[in-house]
């Protein structure tokens, strides 16, 4: 119930219960009730303005605790789906890239597809995964980096003229502000067309 509404309501009632006459109410009449005795004060006046007091307080730590619910709920929604999209071969470049994944298939806001980066909107411990697709008529080195540590890799050592696809993922326990990325190693290349072959996705396991 709405606090106002909820107020209003115990308002009106405690002004029904003021206007009886009180010698409509006095105990022994046939017909009659005795009135309660109020636990908050005697005169019934002052009573009404305890509850009142008493009732507010009580919702407005009730609203609270459901905006913060809220809050939590919104923040346990964390997650992403990338590819890098129908653009055929990246690389081979002579310095470390970090790799944009433009294509996304979900993202709830923390991931980038602009810079590639990943950015923890709240502490928790967070799942990542990867796959990247290339032609071994040379080699693949991809990353899985995390404020410019690596945390897991793969490569593809070259392999004559085929195609190969490599994966590689883990739990990451992150705070607020970490950073999370992949990277493409110097003098190797990756592919990705319509089939969305390289991807990377991440999610929120559980906050702390």
């Amino acid at each position: 119930m709405n606090t106002s509404v909820a107020v209003l309501a115990l308002t009106l009632l405690c002004l029904c219960v003021a206007d009886v006459p009180q010698s409509q109410a006095e105990e022994g009449r046939s017909g009659d009730f005795p009135r309660p005795p109020c636990p908050y004060a005697a005169n019934t006046e002052n009573c009404c303005q305890l509850i009142l007091r008493e009732l507010e307080a009580k919702l407005r730590n009730t609203e609270k605790q459901l905006e913060d619910l809220g809050r939590a709920i919104q923040g346990n929604r964390v997650a992403f789906g990338a590819s890098i999209g129908n653009v055929g071969t990246v690389g081979p470049f002579n310095a470390e890239i970090t790799i944009t994944y433009k294509n996304v298939f979900s993202n709830t806001g923390a991931y980038n597809p602009a810079t590639g980066i990943f950015t923890a909107p709240v502490k928790g411990f967070y799942y990542f995964s990867f796959s990247g697709h290339n032609p071994t008529t040379k080699p693949m080195g991809l990353r899985l980096m995390k404020n410019g540590v690596q945390m897991v890799t793969v490569y593809n050592h070259p392999a004559g003229n085929r195609y190969e696809t490599a994966t590689n993922g883990m739990n990451l326990q992150l705070e607020v502000g970490d950073q999370v990325y992949m990277t493409l190693r110097p003098h190797t290349w990756i592919l990705d067309n319509i089939n969305s072959h390289s991807t990377f996705i991440g999610h929120l396991l559980f906050p702390l």
